[in-house]
């Protein structure tokens, strides 16, 4: 199987602008919509994106979850760890279980089982998108593609003063033979300054 963070097997660039996000997530909200779900799961980080859109789109309450291999932004685990479990209210409830992307469907296949355990009626799962290698778990997927995709909400980190890369995108890249360019980056400029800064006091 195909690790989820081997960039060097990606098959080109796929930048993901705000507007095909949203296009993702009502395309997602109109197939959820036949299942009509009571919650909406949504699978940290990069699944609270979506998983917020769609629960809005869809008038669903929404509950985050948390699990992953990462600690600080870093891989450390083999398998996906538990931070955030389901609540009880999923018990006898329809839900839909919503994540940024399937590679390896290992965390929807966890999330799911832990939403049965706690009793829900039934459990479906979206994803913005898949792998061809993950596309047989979830139950909607945006987009299928082995490209290397390129988020419009994790693209840049603020570091050191300034806006930047991030650097898991500039290795990821890196891989494809790719230079990070400015065109790659969301065209969005600051807008301020805040009305009450005090966060630096």
């Amino acid at each position: 199987m195909t690790s989820p963070y081997d960039y060097s097997t990606r098959q080109g660039i796929y930048p993901i602008s705000w507007e095909d996000f949203h296009g993702l997530c009502k395309a997602l909200a109109q197939a959820a919509a036949v299942f009509d779900p009571a919650i909406i799961l949504g699978v940290g980080r990069g699944g609270y994106y979506p998983a917020t859109l769609i629960a809005h789109l869809l008038q669903a309450e929404i509950y985050p979850v948390r699990l992953s291999r990462r600690v600080n932004d870093v891989v450390t685990h083999e398998r996906p760890q538990w931070m955030v479990h389901p609540p009880e209210t999923v018990r006898g409830q329809r839900v839909l279980v919503v994540d940024e992307i399937s590679s390896t469907g290992e965390t929807l296949e966890m999330v799911k089982a832990e939403a049965l355990r706690l009793g829900a009626a039934d459990v479906r799962c979206a994803v913005l998108y898949a792998h061809t290698w993950g596309a047989a778990i979830p139950d909607a997927i945006g987009l299928i593609t082995d490209a290397l995709i390129l988020n419009p909400w994790d693209r840049e980190i603020y570091r050191d003063g300034a806006f930047q890369f991030h650097p898991e995108y500039v290795e990821a890249l890196a891989q494809q033979g790719v230079a990070p360019s400015p065109d790659l980056l969301i065209p969005a400029t600051p807008v301020g300054p805040l009305a009450k800064d005090t966060l630096g006091s």
